[in-house]
């Protein structure tokens, strides 16, 4: 967007852009918000681990049951 009284000019030479208007330095956002999941889902991603170590341990220990057989 072009300001009244301002000539238009060219953000990137190769694409034509014009300047953004309100974006700057000045807008960003210098503490980010924790990225952390609640802790329900932590609580379940943990529970899962745990299945699944559970799953693998009992396979391998019904293959073993399986080639002694």
């Amino acid at each position: 967007m072009v300001r009244p009284g301002r000539a238009a000019q060219v953000e990137y030479a190769y694409s034509g852009a014009g300047p953004t208007e309100g974006r700057s330095i000045g807008d960003m956002l210098w503490s980010d918000p924790e990225n952390e999941p609640p802790k329900e889902l932590r609580d379940m991603q943990a529970m899962l681990r745990r299945l699944g170590v559970l799953v693998a341990l009992a396979m391998v220990l019904s293959m073993l049951m399986i080639g002694m057989g």
